[in-house]
């Protein structure tokens, strides 16, 4: 397979100081470089492009963007989140989760666990009504 995963995001924002803000204040991310109409941050292996614009985020569905995160460390985020930024949904999911949205109403997600981890949840659940196939 030639793709390896997710090479960076890209969110457009209204204001571009107060999305920095939020990102690197709530969320804790790095900034790495900032210009008139942009920045860079980074968490992780995660690179985040912020770009001016609209701030026009997706509405409906289930869209949304997961930022994996310890359970060690789950608590002490998920606390600040939800002091911070307000709820776009509730938990009802496999692993500890917080669904907040960022300042231009992006939808976000903290959450603990893998792909495994969920995919061994509905394993032995089967009553959830999700089939695992094995590779």
């Amino acid at each position: 397979m030639s793709i390896r995963g997710l090479n960076h995001l890209t969110l457009t924002v209204a204001d571009l100081e107060r999305s920095v803000a939020f990102y690197r204040e709530v969320l804790e991310f790095e900034l790495r470089a900032m210009w008139a109409t942009g920045a860079y941050l980074e968490a992780g292996t995660l690179w985040l492009c912020l770009s001016a614009g609209d701030g026009s985020a997706p509405t409906g569905g289930e869209t949304h963007y997961a930022f994996d995160v310890t359970d060690a460390e789950f608590g002490a985020l998920a606390e600040r989140i939800r002091r911070t930024a307000p709820p776009w949904k509730e938990n009802s999911s496999e692993g500890a989760s917080v669904y907040f949205l960022d300042p231009d109403g992006h939808r976000l997600e903290l959450h603990v666990g893998s792909l495994a981890s969920r995919l061994a949840h509905y394993s032995a659940h089967p009553d959830k009504g999700v089939t695992v196939v094995r590779g």
